[in-house]
């Protein structure tokens, strides 16, 4: 019963297959090889414009590389008060940008409120020079809170971001998850919604090590090539990312994957509903689930081999927990049985 992270799974057979199949022959280095080039096709067929895109090793590197090919001096960095590069990346944001600053923004359910978002872009007027500079968006899609923003909310964000000239960045490491939830393209979930720039995570999903930028707009990607570089970041044997992302776009396997996780994390929300001594925290709408658990409980699970991480309750939850209770986090994976979701709700409803 692994419900600690989807980085903990394995990677997907075909994936592998995949991996093993460009382990063999001779091939260019540093991206200029004929599967690199036929992937790169590829992203640009997903999202219906030519995109320009970078294999990176990690969505922090993804995260971090797109919001410093924006950079500023004195530059400030809008995200939820709870986005992964605010609290989960070691200010590697900020490092990469060379001093830049993240600014948190009040939203609820890990999303940010446009009112939020703008009230604080204007805490910036561009002729105080003390205060620094507004340089960049980034919202996290599916949130940290398991949550999506809708269309709709990120084309509010959009308009919001390029109103006061920033561009505005997408963290997609639940890329995919988000996607199958809406039921919508990836075009029309980002530069037709005004993303700029994107951080398109496979590793979480069936990947072995496999995240890319997508830049929406490739006249920027010269900068790019170079910020790659000298952030370690250019993998002389790039067709192993490429080989990767090769299968996971095959025959929509990318797609068919998160929706099974989303689905194994649908019937564990589902399941709380019975239980006798947890509930869910709020409703979520990827493959990560809040629960709140009565210690015994958490207990008599951990006993039974379940693994999972406590999680401290983020500012403005509704739900209010007793002192014998604990919230708790649990993420599904391609890897997720049924099973493993029976038997940890049956130990939940005893």
């Amino acid at each position: 019963m692994y419900f600690a992270s989807d980085n903990w799974a394995g990677a997907h057979p075909e994936i592998a297959r995949s991996l093993s199949e460009a382990a063999d022959g001779f091939a260019r280095a540093y991206g200029a090889s004929d599967l690199d080039r036929k992937v790169e096709h590829t992203f640009s067929e997903i999202f219906e414009r030519d995109v320009a895109v970078f294999f990176v090793g990690t969505g922090t590197a993804a995260n971090s590389l797109a919001l410093a090919s924006y950079n500023r001096p004195g530059g400030q960095v809008f995200c939820h008060a709870e986005a992964h590069v605010n609290v989960d990346e070691c200010n590697a944001p900020e490092f990469f940008a060379t001093g830049a600053k993240l600014v948190p923004v009040a939203g609820r359910d890990g999303r940010m409120a446009p009112d939020a978002l703008a009230s604080a872009i204007a805490r910036f007027p561009p002729d105080f020079v003390h205060g620094g500079q507004p340089m960049a968006v980034t919202l996290t899609q599916a949130t940290e809170a398991g949550t999506v923003y809708t269309l709709d909310e990120i084309a509010a964000i959009g308009r919001i971001a390029h109103e006061a000239k920033l561009p505005l960045h997408m963290d997609g490491a639940r890329f995919a998850n988000a996607l199958v939830t809406l039921g919508t393209t990836p075009a029309d979930m980002t530069w037709k919604r005004g993303v700029d720039i994107l951080s398109f995570g496979g590793t979480k999903n069936g990947c072995w090590c496999a995240e890319a930028l997508v830049l929406f707009h490739p006249g920027r990607a010269r900068e790019m090539h170079y910020l790659r570089k000298r952030s370690a970041q250019l993998f002389s044997k790039s067709r192993f990312v490429a080989a990767q992302f090769d299968a996971y776009f095959r025959d929509g396997l990318w797609l068919d994957l998160a929706r099974h996780s989303n689905a194994m994390a649908a019937r564990l929300a589902g399941g709380f509903a019975a239980a006798k001594s947890a509930r869910l925290a709020w409703p979520t709408g990827s493959n990560e689930v809040f629960a709140i658990l009565k210690n015994a409980t958490l207990q008599a699970l951990r006993d039974e081999g379940a693994v999972f991480y406590d999680w401290a309750a983020p500012a403005g939850i509704r739900e209010t927990m007793g002192r014998d209770e604990t919230m708790i986090r649990l993420v599904t994976s391609f890897a997720t049985t049924e099973d493993e979701v029976d038997r940890f709700l049956s130990i939940c409803t005893r």
